[in-house]
């Protein structure tokens, strides 16, 4: 039998196969190739045969045979014949004039197979061509064009792909798309145009519309969309409008949105069909970000509610799961900080600084805040207080242009623990300089400390004219404690008045907001002002707010209802579950009495993916409501969630940090007793819970003392250095290291040092090698991170270290010969003349150096200034 049949060729594993026909196959270059190779250079035609044809002449006989096979092997090898002539104008020219007549070639295969290259050409010529727009729009762009009302479903498909893929890339000029794309486009979409192709240039002009600028769409595409969203034959149509209503929305605008498109979107939400009024329901966020306020609380909200008690289940579910995102889009993004990108999506913005004065005034009081105002009075006003228990530092920065009211509120309660141990003063001035929990909700204030001789006091009238703007806001607790300061610091500056600013007679002697004193929850703080209770001991209020529309929020409450999971989506408290920050956030926290009920039902669901949501959101909630409600509503929440699956539990888990750095030092200190919970999960085998508990240690250090750090987190991490999973003990060599830097940074050096001796002992006179290996990498770690002074390190670590260098195991002296020549030697210390360890550390090196092991040698002796490998698999 032939080894090599003439009638079989493959091409990247695909059998070819054709009947003998016209053209010579020894000529065509295929002729060394048997049915075993695994591919092919398509190229091979262009190779010198027996036909005396130049490269070109040889294309253009393969490119137009009446082989329909060398056709499309032409075709697919399009993009190698460009690279092979790029060099020559003229050959390229030729190619690309091949190019266009090929594109006319009647056999369908041929023409997919030539727009299946069409992107990879234009990338290519974009890259290597500097004429390439010129080239590309007069060769390819008509290609693309004509082959979208091609008679062939595959040719029209790859087409529309090519085009999309063109236009991600920016590789189509405005000018082609205006005057060649969109005329196409508009041309299939006409009423008279072929159901076939009117239905995947609708699909294809909405997808397109997400990449053109917003003048090409409201001049050229915005009018015919409209059409087509009334288009009364062909439902599908009108599905896809739906589908995509959003994304022109977002493109054209809030003025033609309301003007245009919103008359068309009420149109499609009573459809008679429920598959395009589910479509609505779920672009329904989008086309409420491109409103105004008042048309999405006067039109969008009474629609809603219609789709939400639709007759159609599908219809009720996808509106249910698109409430929430609903609800967002009435934020006050001066007042939350939330705003909505074109996209749709929600980011937090700060307020930019600019023409700001800032004075100081010294006050007295009993609290600690921290809170932004924005005043209502044309400027803004920011007021950061910090700083000890009863002297405070206030700083007033005024802001010009600014119109609207806003309150950010967050407390000090992550603010470092007070002491009287001395050993700890470097430490808190370390966390007060780095930490701060006014960064919560902006940009830390820049420092002006060099320019507090030029500050000038602020004047009684304007602390007064922000004390009444806080007044509306009274039965906020937050801004209670606000007001109190506010108060002090206006009898401050009151009081360092000069004496021809007093008040006269006719201006009032008292602030007009008086001073609520100091009193128990039991007592009145004020004749006229509300009892200040806590959060916990607070009466039932009804649920009632005026963020939103009541309907909207009472639909979100009923969520939780047993009746929505059987008549609505199983799943729809865990929609609701995963809303509810953004809903809170909008709100507000003097509207959480709303939602408290709600989440507190969502926190004992029987669905376990239900209390996980909210595990996985819970430190994103607390710092919305403050460290107040936190501490009563969301601490009990969070301990439950500490005991359930751990499912649930990792949620909590991978932001105990965040969580716990919203925390008063005193119910944070309750949760040390806690951590050692983490390491019994239900599975054993689940090591990744492990290591999430060692990164999270990590950044928990910083929120203890040393003392606390000793005592509880170093038991935790050595029984993590332990762990059977290579990965759980990489990270937590990396916990013990922090450990150690935190000590000798807070200057307890007794404590460190009994904690080099338990590391010496646990890992540098382990019976297994892989304890021995862990003490090398322990040591390297600790001199790049300059955990220690490095004499203590030559004298308590070092000399154990160097005991490792004739360990049986090679896998641990690869890892002493790594930690000394990379990093130990590296260190000025061991390079000074009297330094009493330079001479042993010499030796030991070049014994290193000498090893019988390769890879021990090889890392003796590599520079350390020399791309490093990594050796952590070998841990």
């Amino acid at each position: 039998m032939d080894p090599h049949p003439s009638n079989c060729f493959i091409l990247s594993g695909l059998s070819l196969y054709f009947e003998d026909g016209h053209d010579d196959l020894d000529d065509f270059g295929f002729d060394d190739y048997g049915s075993e190779c695994d591919g092919i250079r398509i190229t091979a035609f262009l190779d010198a045969g027996q036909d005396n044809l130049t490269p070109l002449g040889r294309l253009e006989k393969y490119a137009f045979s009446e082989n329909v096979f060398n056709r499309q092997i032409v075709a697919r090898g399009l993009l190698d014949v460009l690279r092979e002539f790029s060099d020559n104008e003229n050959d390229f020219i030729s190619v690309m004039e091949t190019v266009a007549r090929m594109s006319e070639d009647g056999e369908p295969t041929v023409r997919a197979e030539l727009m299946e290259q069409v992107p990879n050409i234009a990338m290519f010529l974009h890259e290597s061509r500097p004429n390439f727009p010129a080239a590309f729009s007069r060769y390819l762009v008509p290609i693309v064009v004509r082959y979208l009302t091609d008679p062939n479903n595959q040719v029209r498909k790859t087409s529309q792909a090519a085009l999309l893929v063109l236009l991600e890339q920016g590789l189509i000029s405005k000018a082609d798309m205006e005057t060649k794309v969109c005329p196409v486009l508009l041309d299939l979409t006409e009423p008279s145009s072929d159901d076939d192709y009117k239905i995947e240039a609708v699909a294809i002009m909405c997808k397109v519309v997400t990449m053109l600028s917003k003048d090409t769409v409201e001049h050229l595409l915005l009018p015919r969309f409209c059409d087509l969203c009334s288009d009364a034959r062909l439902f599908q149509v009108r599905k896809v409008c739906a589908a995509n209503f959003g994304e022109f929305c977002s493109i054209v605008g809030q003025e033609a949105t309301e003007k245009l498109l919103m008359a068309k979107f009420f149109d499609l939400c009573s459809d008679s069909l429920w598959g395009i009024r589910k479509a609505c329901a779920e672009c329904f966020m989008m086309v409420s970000n491109s409103t105004s306020p008042e048309v999405r609380r006067a039109k969008l909200s009474p629609l809603f509610i219609s789709l939400i008690s639709d007759q159609s289940r599908w219809v009720r579910q996808a509106a249910f799961q698109s409430l929430g995102r609903f609800i967002s889009t009435f934020a006050n993004p001066s007042s939350t900080g939330l705003h909505f990108r074109e996209d749709g999506h929600p980011t937090l913005i700060t307020a930019a600084t600019t023409d700001t004065r800032c004075f100081f005034v010294s006050v007295h009081i009993k609290t600690e805040c921290m809170f932004c105002f924005s005043s209502i009075l044309g400027h803004s006003v920011e007021i950061l207080f910090s700083g000890h228990l009863l002297v405070q530092t206030v700083i007033i920065t005024k802001r010009s242009g600014t119109k609207h009211v806003s309150v950010c509120v967050g407390t000090a309660a992550s603010l470092p623990m007070t002491t009287n141990n001395t050993k700890n003063t470097k430490e808190k001035e370390q966390t007060d300089e780095n930490f701060n929990s006014f960064n919560y909700w902006r940009s830390p204030l820049p420092d002006i400390s060099g320019e507090l001789e030029m500050l000038s006091c602020p004047t009684s009238e304007e602390i007064q004219k922000v004390l009444d703007c806080l007044q509306p806001h009274m039965d906020d607790p937050d801004v209670q404690a606000q007001v109190q300061v506010l108060s002090a610091a206006l009898k401050a500056a009151q009081l360092d008045s000069p004496a021809d600013d007093s008040p006269t007679d006719d201006s009032p002697t008292e602030p007009q907001l008086e001073v609520m004193p100091e009193s128990t929850s039991e007592e009145s703080t004020s004749e006229e002002g509300p009892s200040e209770e806590s959060p916990s001991e607070e009466k039932e209020k009804p649920k009632i707010q005026n963020v939103i529309p009541q309907q909207l929020l009472d639909q979100y409450l009923s969520m939780t209802d047993p009746a929505r999971a059987q008549t609505v989506d199983t799943e729809i408290a865990k929609h609701c579950a995963f809303s509810l920050p953004g809903v809170a956030l909008t709100l507000g926290r003097q509207n959480w009495h709303c939602l408290k009920d709600t989440y507190e039902t969502l926190a004992t669901d029987v669905q376990w993916k239900v209390r996980r949501t909210l595990a996985f959101s819970i430190h994103e909630l607390a710092v919305i409501l403050g460290d107040q409600l936190t501490a009563a509503d969301l601490v009990p929440i969070f301990n439950g969630f500490l005991k359930d699956l751990d499912e649930v539990r990792i949620g909590v888990l991978k932001h105990l940090y965040d969580f716990l750095k919203l925390l008063h030092a005193e119910k944070r200190r309750e949760y040390l007793y806690q951590l050692q919970e983490f390491m019994v999960t239900d599975n054993s085998r689940n090591w990744r819970f492990r290591y999430e508990l060692a990164e999270q240690l990590i950044l928990i250090i910083e929120l203890y003392s040393h003392y606390d750090v000793y005592d509880y987190l170093r038991q935790i991490a050595l029984t993590l250095c332990s762990d059977k999973v290579s990965e759980v003990r990489w990270i937590s060599y990396k916990l013990v290291v922090e450990i150690l830097q935190k000590l000798y940074a807070c200057g307890a050096d007794d404590l460190g040092l009994n904690f080099i001796n338990e590391l010496t002992v646990r890992f540098c006179h382990c019976p297994k090698w892989v304890g021995r290996q862990a003490f090398a990498f322990i040591c390297q770690a600790i001199v790049e991170e300059d955990c220690m002074p490095m004499e203590q390190f030559s004298q308590h670590l070092l000399p154990s270290l160097l005991s490792l260098s004739s360990d049986p195991v090679a896998n641990v002296r690869v890892l002493v010969a790594k930690a000394l020549r990379q990093s130990v030697m590296e260190k000025a210390y061991f390079k000074e003349p009297g330094c009493a360890y330079s001479d042993e550390l010499e030796e030991t090196v070049m014994a290193l150096q000498s090893d019988k092991d390769r890879d021990v040698r090889f890392f003796a002796s590599l520079d350390p200034n020399k791309g490093l490998m990594d050796t952590a698999p070998l841990i």
